[in-house]
């Protein structure tokens, strides 16, 4: 790990001042691996919010135009590789100086990096939950099944949206046909948080008790607007742990940060890889 130098470089010092690093990342991450983010450096909406539970469970139509959007997207988001920001952080983990890092993201970036303690607070877009019986099954699989049952569809180009689906409008998406669940015949989601959904309780409790013995925490690539991710730099300045933050632009907890790096993730880390 690069040796202490504070006086040169103030996130070199944050790091290696502090050993038990609980680390929070976010879509900024990402971004060097060629998925967009979500919101500008005011924190504001670069593009409609996602999808809401409430509205993919509404009804047919509104998972038509969802499944043909992640289909064409899955496309460019199933062929991203980890950067430079992920691998950083894997090497920091190996050199014992994380305590567990806790992603937003539900990229699977992380781990393909060589991350071994990783909580995906919302999941994995790279697996399907039945939201009746509840069967898992591999991403790729629900891909095979979409492009069989909706060939003409393989033709669709468009621009890639943050959660692996694809900017897709001004199209008749009740030509799209959804396939069930294989075991019961149910509703197939992917099996990540949406908006409207809760985190499921086990995930918030590691974190919790991760944070318990972490002695500072490094958010790296989120405007922490989303209070899922918020509420552990919350927890932490009440616990009075020093907080670093890697973003570009604003973020809800300015008044929280100890220290504030405005540099992509991926020129910050790049000396930890």
């Amino acid at each position: 790990m690069p040796s202490l130098d504070a006086t040169a470089d103030p996130l070199r010092g944050f790091i290696d001042a502090h050993p038990r690093l609980f680390v929070l990342t976010g879509a900024g991450i990402s971004t060097d691996s060629g998925i967009p983010d979500y919101r500008d450096d005011r924190g504001a909406w670069k593009r409609s919010p996602p999808m809401t539970l409430q509205a993919f469970m509404s009804g047919p139509a509104a998972r038509a135009r969802y499944w043909a959007r992640g289909m064409i997207g899955w496309r460019h988001f199933s062929a991203v590789s980890p950067n430079v920001a992920h691998r950083a952080l894997a090497a920091m983990e190996r050199a014992g100086r994380i305590e567990l890092l806790l992603t937003q993201n539900v990229d699977g970036l992380h781990e393909r990096a060589g991350s071994l303690n990783v909580v995906d607070l919302h999941g994995r877009l790279d697996r399907v939950r039945c939201m009746q019986c509840g069967d898992i099954t591999p991403r790729e699989t629900m891909q095979s099944r979409l492009q069989d049952a909706n060939p003409a569809w393989m033709a669709v180009h468009a621009t890639i949206a943050p959660d692996g689906d694809a900017d897709v409008e001004d199209v008749d998406f009740s030509t799209f046909a959804t396939p069930p669940c294989t075991v019961c015949g149910g509703i197939l989601k992917p099996d990540v948080v949406f908006f409207g959904e809760n985190v499921p309780r086990g995930r918030v409790d590691t974190a919790w008790a991760h944070l318990g013995r972490a002695d500072a925490m490094l958010v790296v690539g989120s405007s922490l607007m989303v209070y899922s991710g918020y509420r552990f730099v919350l927890e932490a300045s009440r616990r009075g742990l020093p907080i670093a933050s890697i973003n570009l632009g604003v973020t809800r907890a300015d008044s929280l940060i100890t220290l504030k790096v405005e540099r992509t993730c991926a020129e910050a880390l790049a000396p930890y890889a």
